[in-house]
């Protein structure tokens, strides 16, 4: 059993910098229907997960199987869920939908919320002291 395990999009990958001894099954720009394609097995047990997904999704992909599906692969005592704060407009998603399903699934299974804080200018990305504040909560 490893210790931690982070997974998603572009904020995973920010999140693993400050948590650098976690795994990481991420990266920059993908959508949870990619993250699943690229991912289709996680062979290892954690005792935190962080998931960092829904941020990139868009109007063709059903967000809420796809985090669905995501969640089912993961075998961790702990498991946070990144809320996010923001997404491209262009997705044709609000991001308050996108927040609703991720509300769901992590209640679904009796998962902890993290509420990003401390943006960058982007209002999607956290700042340096955002991305600090999710690992030590996620630690705590």
């Amino acid at each position: 059993m490893i210790d931690c395990m982070i997974i998603g999009d572009s904020i995973a990958v920010g999140t693993q910098m400050f948590w650098k001894e976690c795994a990481l099954y991420g990266k920059g720009g993908i959508n949870s229907w990619q993250w699943n394609q690229m991912w289709q097995v996680l062979s290892e047990d954690a005792n935190t997960a962080i998931i960092s997904l829904g941020t990139n999704d868009h109007i063709g992909v059903n967000t809420r199987a796809e985090l669905e599906k995501a969640r089912s692969k993961i075998r961790a005592r702990r498991v946070f869920w990144l809320l996010p704060y923001g997404n491209n407009p262009a997705s044709k998603v609000t991001i308050q939908e996108i927040q609703k399903i991720v509300r769901d699934v992590a209640a679904l299974n009796s998962d902890t919320i993290i509420e990003m804080t401390s943006m960058q200018s982007d209002k999607i990305h956290p700042s340096w002291e955002g991305y600090k504040r999710i690992v030590d909560q996620a630690k705590n």
